[in-house]
């Protein structure tokens, strides 16, 4: 393995090169056509898998088409829909609820400021930020989920453990144009290779600037997907 870089800003440099030469059509992996969908979708996908949250949208997206559907639906009924997904009582209360303040305070629209998306249950700034960056089209944040958090701290960009004081360094070293681009890239690496309990480190690309051994406790967080 190489040496830690000194300078986190050259070492994204390096990072976000090579990833993009890796992944070049990385993007977001949820589906969905509207920004309603797009908000339960990624507070679905909470410690649960794209793929399967892709696969119980698929229906429920067909049953469930606007705010107010959301907010009348009985928990019991909505939390049988979504019996796949993890956490799938939580996640019911959570969507019933943001969508009753959805109909009541926005007018059955899914608001467009960072304030407004995270005074609604289940959505932090995480989350809040994926709603803007593909709904609204509005950058003002990174995206960080286990991903993120699990390579910028292996690659040495961050030493932060806190998803925010880890999205506040790399909003000084990933350069504006990436934020978004950033978090997918590193997300398809976290996938396909620096894994959490595996990393593929005979394979990686970034193999001869990466500081940390293979399997570092230390720094290896718990397994999760995009978004949790």
């Amino acid at each position: 393995m190489g040496e830690p870089r000194g300078d986190p800003a050259a070492q994204t440099e390096t990072v976000i090169e090579r990833l993009e030469a890796e992944y070049p059509d990385s993007t977001i992996s949820l589906r969905y056509s509207n920004r309603l969908e797009l908000l339960i979708a990624v507070i679905l996908s909470a410690q649960c898998t794209d793929e399967r949250v892709n696969a119980e949208t698929e229906h429920l997206f067909e049953t469930y088409q606007s705010a107010e559907d959301y907010a009348n639906a009985p928990q019991e009924e909505l939390a049988d829909a979504l019996d796949s997904i993890n956490f799938y009582n939580n996640k019911a209360t959570y969507i019933r609820e943001a969508c009753g303040i959805i109909v009541d305070e926005h007018d059955g629209e899914v608001p467009d400021t960072m304030e407004e998306l995270t005074e609604l249950p289940g959505v932090g700034r995480k989350t809040a930020n994926v709603v803007l960056q593909h709904g609204h089209d509005v950058v003002e944040g990174i995206v960080v989920d286990t991903h993120v958090q699990r390579l910028t701290r292996r690659l040495a960009i961050t030493e932060e453990e806190r998803p925010e004081a880890i999205e506040q360094d790399l909003l000084d070293v990933v350069p504006e144009g990436y934020w978004v681009q950033f978090t997918h890239l590193l997300i398809d690496h976290g996938r396909a290779i620096c894994t959490a309990r595996n990393p593929e480190c005979d394979e990686c690309v970034l193999a001869d600037v990466c500081p940390s051994e293979k399997g570092d406790s230390a720094i290896d967080l718990a397994s999760g997907e995009p978004w949790a």
